[in-house]
């Protein structure tokens, strides 16, 4: 399966307009954002558990991160509640599970294979730093060579100024929406701009981002 897989290419999808679609386990949906593959594949994907579901033990071969959006996501490493990111490097396995339900932002295959590192950040009570823009600030969870990955908060009336995306950027909005030249973004959106990209952008009503950047083919 294909969807959205030309990484060279800019990509919009409004998750909340998807449908459910049932994945090979019981009780576990999915709305697919990008996919490239089967059920083995490079892919972004809205997962939702319900309570008391289970997904098999199994490795990731190129990790997997995820943002926890609501409910509380387990596995045998701990209970990952509403805003945690998690980032489960190559190699590593586990057993996911969730005893009330939840829905989580993951995305899989998309690491370096010597890339080591374990990360779980609470987002939520996190330190979100000043970046410069009067209005954002940012929650820095993952930086090295290739990306970087990070939560973006903007303040109702936030403008940032016109800027490049050199090794493109994808961005998921949690809460609140966005908007550029090319459109408004609202909750439950993810967006990706290829290598090169640039826009400004301003949040009328404030939001909440994840963002990763610097990570699609230049």
């Amino acid at each position: 399966m294909q969807l959205n897989a030309d990484l060279t290419k800019r990509a919009v999808v409004d998750s909340t307009e998807l449908d459910w679609v049932a994945s090979p386990l019981a009780g576990v949906e999915r709305r697919m954002l990008e996919r490239d593959g089967d059920e083995v594949a490079r892919a972004t994907t809205i997962v939702r558990y319900a309570p008391e579901s289970y997904f098999d033990p199994h490795v990731h071969a190129l990790g997997e991160e995820y943002v926890v959006l609501e409910g509380t996501f387990s596995d045998e490493h701990g209970d990952f509640g509403k805003g945690f990111y998690v980032r489960n490097p190559p190699g590593s396995r586990h057993r996911p599970h969730s005893k009330d339900g939840c829905t989580i932002l993951v995305k899989l295959r998309q690491m370096d294979p010597s890339d080591r590192a374990q990360v779980n950040v609470d987002t939520i009570k996190g330190d979100y730093v000043e970046t410069g823009v009067p209005g954002l600030t940012m929650l820095e969870v993952h930086k090295d060579d290739r990306e970087q990955v990070g939560f973006f908060r903007f303040a109702p009336g936030t403008k940032v100024p016109l800027h490049e995306h050199v090794g493109g950027e994808e961005f998921f909005v949690i809460e609140g929406s966005l908007s550029d030249a090319k459109g408004t973004y609202k909750t439950g959106t993810w967006v990706r701009q290829e290598h090169g990209s640039s826009h400004e952008v301003i949040s009328e009503e404030g939001c909440l981002l994840y963002s990763k950047s610097g990570h699609l083919p230049r």
